[in-house]
C-alpha cells in the first residue's frame, strides 16, 4: 500500500464538518441543559423512592431532541416506542439470560432488529436496553416496571420540553413537512416533477445505495432541490421579476362590488385580479375560479346571509397570497408557478404593488433565457449573461 492510499484511508477517521451555524450550536447546549436539568427534577420529586429515577441514555436522546431534531432518529414516536421497546427486551433478556455479557449482547442486538420492525430507530435505545441489563440490584429489582419508570416517565417528560423548546425557537418539531403542491386530481405528476430530478429517482438511488441515512427522504429531497435552484440562479440569477412583470395591472379595491370585477375578468380575460385596500397598498388577489364557484350560488337571493347584490370583492378574495420582490431571480418562481400559482403579485417593502407576473409572463421569459442559454454555449460564450 502506498503513502498516498495510506493517507487517503487515514483521512477517513478526520472529523466531518458539521454544516451548523452557531445559534444552532447554542440552542443544542441550552436545550439539553434544560431539558436533562427539568426531566431529573421532576423524576427525583415523582420518584424519589425509587433507585435510580433517572437514567444515563436520556443524555444522548438530549442530543438528538435539542442538536438534531430534524433527524428522523430524534421523533417523538422514535424516541417513546423506541426506548420502551428496548427496556422491556432488556428486561426479559436479563431475566432469561444468567451471563450478564451474553444477555447485554443480545438485548442490543434484539432491540435494534425490533426498532427497524417498529420504524422507531433510536441510538440512545440501545444503551437503555444495555441499562436494562447491567443496572445492578436498583434496575433488576423494578423489573418490568423499569420500562414505565424511569424510562417511559423519562422519555415522556424530555419529549414534552423538546416539543415546547423547538416550537419556541421556532424549529420544525415534531417534523412535518409541507403538503405538496395542489393538482387536478388525476395521475399525472405535478409539472415540475415530470422533467429532471422526481421522487423516483431519489427513491431508486436510496435503495441502490441500501444504507440508513440520517435524513428523512423529504428533507433529502427538499435539499436537492434547493442546491438545483441555487445551481439555477447563478446561471440565471440576474434576471429578476422586475425585468419580465406586466407593470400596466388591472387591479381592484376590496369595497368594490363582486359584479365589477367579474365585468373585468371578462374584459382583460384575467384569471387573477389584485387587491388593493383604501390607502391603495396590496390586500390580496381575487380568483377567477373563487368568483366563480361564488357567483355559481348567487341564483339565491342571500349568500351566507348576504343579499347577492351586496357582494363585495373583500368577500371572497384571498388575503394570503405568495408574493415576490423586484429583485428576486425569476428562475426562483419556475417552480411554484408550474406547479399551483397562476400568478405572483410583485410588492415593494412597503406592500406596495409594483407589477405582476403570470405563467404566460414565465413561459416566455424561460424561453428566452433558454434561447439566450443555446446562442451564446454555440458561440463559445459564457451561458450566465444577462438575458437582454
Amino acid at each position: 500500500m502506498g503513502v498516498a492510499a495510506i493517507k487517503r484511508w487515514l483521512s477517513a477517521f478526520a472529523p466531518a464538518p458539521v454544516g451548523v451555524n452557531r445559534r444552532e450550536k447554542l440552542y443544542g447546549a441550552v436545550g439539553a441543559l434544560v431539558g436533562l436539568f427539568c426531566t431529573e427534577w421532576v423524576g427525583r420529586h415523582a420518584l424519589g423512592s425509587a433507585n435510580p429515577w433517572f437514567i444515563a441514555p436520556m443524555g444522548a436522546s438530549a442530543v438528538l431532541l435539542f442538536a438534531a431534531p430534524a433527524s428522523p432518529l430524534a421523533q417523538p414516536w422514535s424516541i417513546l416506542a423506541g426506548n420502551l421497546v428496548s427496556a422491556l427486551i432488556g428486561v426479559f433478556c436479563a431475566q432469561m439470560i444468567p451471563e450478564p455479557g451474553v444477555a447485554a449482547a443480545v438485548a442490543v442486538a434484539l432491540a435494534i432488529g425490533a426498532m427497524f420492525s417498529l420504524r422507531c430507530l433510536h441510538p440512545p435505545s440501545g444503551a437503555v436496553a444495555l441499562t436494562a441489563v447491567l443496572g445492578g440490584p436498583s434496575v433488576a429489582s423494578l423489573g418490568y416496571g423499569f420500562a414505565l419508570w424511569p424510562v417511559g416517565l423519562n422519555s415522556l417528560i424530555l419529549l414534552c420540553i423538546a416539543v415546547a423548546f423547538n416550537g419556541a425557537l421556532k424549529r420544525n418539531y415534531p417534523r412535518r413537512h409541507a403538503d405538496p403542491a395542489p393538482g387536478h386530481h388525476t395521475r399525472d405528476a405535478v409539472p415540475s416533477a415530470r422533467l429532471g430530478f422526481s421522487r423516483a429517482d431519489l427513491d431508486d438511488a436510496l435503495s441502490q445505495r441500501g444504507e440508513l441515512l440520517d435524513i428523512s427522504k423529504e428533507d433529502l429531497e427538499d435539499i436537492v432541490l434547493a442546491a438545483e435552484l441555487r445551481a439555477s440562479v447563478r446561471r440565471f440569477g440576474d434576471v429578476s421579476c422586475a425585468d419580465i412583470m406586466s407593470r400596466d395591472v388591472v387591479t381592484v379595491q376590496e369595497q368594490d362590488p363582486l359584479d365589477y370585477a367579474i365585468r373585468l375578468f371578462d374584459k382583460h380575460r384575467l384569471q387573477a385580479l389584485p387587491v388593493l385596500d383604501p390607502a391603495g397598498r396590496y390586500a390580496g388577489m381575487l380568483a377567477q375560479g373563487d368568483v366563480l364557484a361564488r357567483k355559481s350560488r348567487l341564483v339565491t337571493a342571500t349568500v351566507d346571509g348576504v343579499p347577492a347584490s351586496d357582494l363585495r370583492v373583500a368577500d371572497c378574495m384571498r388575503s394570503e397570497v405568495p408574493f415576490a420582490t423586484p429583485g428576486l431571480p425569476v428562475i426562483e418562481l419556475a417552480r411554484p408557478m408550474s406547479d399551483s400559482l397562476h400568478c405572483v403579485p410583485v410588492l415593494d417593502a412597503s406592500r406596495t404593488l409594483q407589477g405582476l407576473i403570470t405563467q404566460s409572463d414565465l413561459v416566455a421569459a424561460l424561453y428566452q433565457m433558454a434561447v439566450s442559454a443555446s446562442s451564446q454555449a454555440a458561440a463559445g460564450t459564457d451561458p450566465g449573461k444577462r438575458v437582454a
